[in-house]
C-alpha cells in the first residue's frame, strides 16, 4: 500500500475501551474487510488492524503498536482512510461523482444525456444519485459504469421536474 492522494474516508475512531489500547470504530463502508487482521487504515499515520470483532453497530479494533488506554485515546476522533477496493461488481462514489449519466429508459435506441452526478445521497432503500440538473436517480436504476459514464434505464417521469 502506498501513500496514495486516493484514499477513501471508511470510518472513525470512537472512544477507547479498556486499558490494552482497544478502540470502537464506526464504519461508513459496508466492506467488513476494512477492519480485518492484517488490514492497514490511514489515520495521520498508517495503523494495521491486529484484531476486531463487531459490537452492536461498529467494531472494537486492536491496531498494532497501540497497547494501552493511553496510546488509544491519542487516535480518538481521527478519520480512517484507505486505498479504493478493487470491485468490478460494485458501484464506488468516489467513481460515480463527476461521471455523465445517460438515460436508455424511454427509447434504448435514443439514449439522452440527463447531466452529471454531483453526490451521491443516503437512503435507506437505496443511494440516490444526485445531478447537476437537480433530478434524483435511485442506483437500482443504473444498468453500468464504464468509462465516467453512467447508463440508466429510468422509468417514464423520473426526470420531469
Amino acid at each position: 500500500m502506498t501513500d496514495s492522494p486516493h484514499r477513501l474516508e471508511v470510518g472513525r475512531i470512537g472512544r477507547p475501551h479498556g486499558v490494552r489500547g482497544g478502540l470502537y470504530v464506526d464504519l461508513v463502508t459496508d466492506r467488513a474487510e476494512r477492519v480485518a487482521p492484517g488490514a492497514r487504515l490511514w489515520a495521520g499515520e498508517w495503523l494495521t488492524v491486529e484484531t476486531s470483532q463487531p459490537v452492536q453497530r461498529r467494531w472494537l479494533v486492536g491496531f498494532a503498536g497501540v497497547g494501552d488506554r493511553s496510546a488509544a485515546e491519542r487516535l480518538v476522533g481521527r478519520v480512517l482512510e484507505a486505498e479504493p477496493i478493487e470491485d468490478p461488481d460494485e458501484l464506488w462514489v468516489h467513481e460515480l461523482i463527476g461521471a455523465t449519466v445517460i438515460d436508455v429508459g424511454a427509447d434504448p435506441s435514443a439514449p439522452i444525456e440527463r447531466g452529471r452526478c454531483v453526490a451521491v445521497l443516503a437512503n435507506p432503500a437505496h443511494e440516490i444519485l444526485e445531478l447537476d440538473t437537480g433530478a434524483l436517480v435511485p442506483v437500482t436504476f443504473v444498468i453500468s459504469m464504464i468509462d465516467g459514464v453512467i447508463t440508466v434505464a429510468a422509468p417514464e417521469g423520473l426526470f420531469d421536474l
